[in-house]
């Protein structure tokens, strides 16, 4: 099953923020799943990885 590839608008619209606020959380954080560089200027985030770091957080998981 090929992976599903989330943009940065993408990803701050399923938590409710803007994309500076996502870019920062991925700057500092570092438990958030980490960017893949498709080509330049193209970063995605997994899907799957994002779920997987989602079910940790529910779970009790790294802040």
């Amino acid at each position: 099953m090929p992976d599903t590839f989330l943009k940065d608008k993408d990803c701050a619209a399923r938590y409710g923020v803007s994309r500076n606020t996502w870019w920062r959380w991925h700057r500092e954080r570092t438990d958030l799943p980490r960017a893949v560089r498709l080509s330049d200027g193209c970063t995605r985030w997994r899907l799957s990885e994002i779920v997987k770091w989602e079910a940790a957080k529910a779970q009790g998981g790294a802040q």
